[in-house]
């Protein structure tokens, strides 16, 4: 099965059923419950959480992501396609976490169940259980960026920080669980709901547009990316739509603002 990054509702109902193809749940469990693409497996999305230490919203350890995976049934052979009911975040984040493990096989579905109930299709209520499966797990390099490799890179004009959390928590107006507000130094800033057509209609905006916003701060495909916001649920969006608009490097930071702006040794601008 060869599928791209994003696909269509269209897209997605053309390769229905298929032995090789998993679709992923990430909604809530009451949503998933409502109705779901047919065959679709859920996943809570806490699950993409280390859920513990100082920073529960880390990566989770590659123990916790091997057992995920094998509860739902992939493989590496299998090509999986993702989406939420949050505009595409927690998808997002999904995409991240299977890149960082080599596995390549899997798209978003792009505007999510509203694209596909908009596209005619039916949905169902069944509650889908899968096979278990093994899958071994090895992080893979390139894919994260921890205080460290931040810090190393702040002067580095090869590389660039995409904050895509609303203004008010750029400039440090508004403070959400941390002890400082404001940004890293350098950050740019670009809303992650930007990228989408609208609230209703959750859909990527023409790549051509996001491209030339992000040109504007310059956020360009020649730069490593590190992007993050608060807990990197919503950066699990900027690093789909970077990697589908062809940003070849870009590393998330999952420890995010929680992380950075609770210590006392990270600089910050406001």
């Amino acid at each position: 099965m060869n599928l791209p990054l994003v696909i269509s509702a269209t897209q997605l109902a053309n390769v229905l059923p298929d032995n090789d193809l998993l679709i992923a749940d990430l909604s809530s469990t009451e949503n998933y419950l409502k109705g779901h693409i047919p065959g679709a497996i859920h996943i809570d999305p806490a699950r993409l959480l280390c859920g513990h230490g100082d920073v529960p919203n880390k990566m989770p350890e590659p123990a916790q992501i091997s057992a995920l995976l094998g509860e739902i049934g992939l493989t590496p052979e299998k090509h999986i396609v993702v989406y939420d009911d949050q505009m595409g975040p927690w998808a997002g984040r999904l995409i991240w976490t299977l890149h960082s493990i080599g596995h390549q096989r899997c798209s978003f579905l792009n505007g999510h169940l509203p694209a596909w109930t908009g596209a005619g299709q039916m949905l169902e209520a069944t509650v889908n259980q899968a096979d278990s499966s093994d899958y071994p797990v090895t992080l893979k390099p390139g894919y994260l960026a921890d205080i460290t490799y931040i810090k190393e890179h702040l002067a580095d004009t090869s590389h660039i920080v995409l904050d895509v959390r609303s203004a008010a928590e750029y400039s440090g107006e508004k403070v959400i669980n941390a002890k400082r507000g404001g940004h890293i130094p350098g950050a740019v800033n670009y809303e992650w709901t930007r990228a989408l057509i609208s609230p209703d209609n959750p859909q990527l905006r023409p790549a051509e547009e996001i491209l030339a916003e992000l040109a504007g701060l310059g956020v360009t495909p020649d730069k490593t990316v590190i992007t993050h916001c608060q807990t990197h649920r919503r950066s699990g969006l900027s690093y789909l739509f970077t990697k589908h608009l062809g940003f070849d490097k870009v590393r998330c930071y999952d420890g995010s603002w929680f992380e950075w702006g609770n210590r006392d040794d990270t600089p910050v601008e406001s």
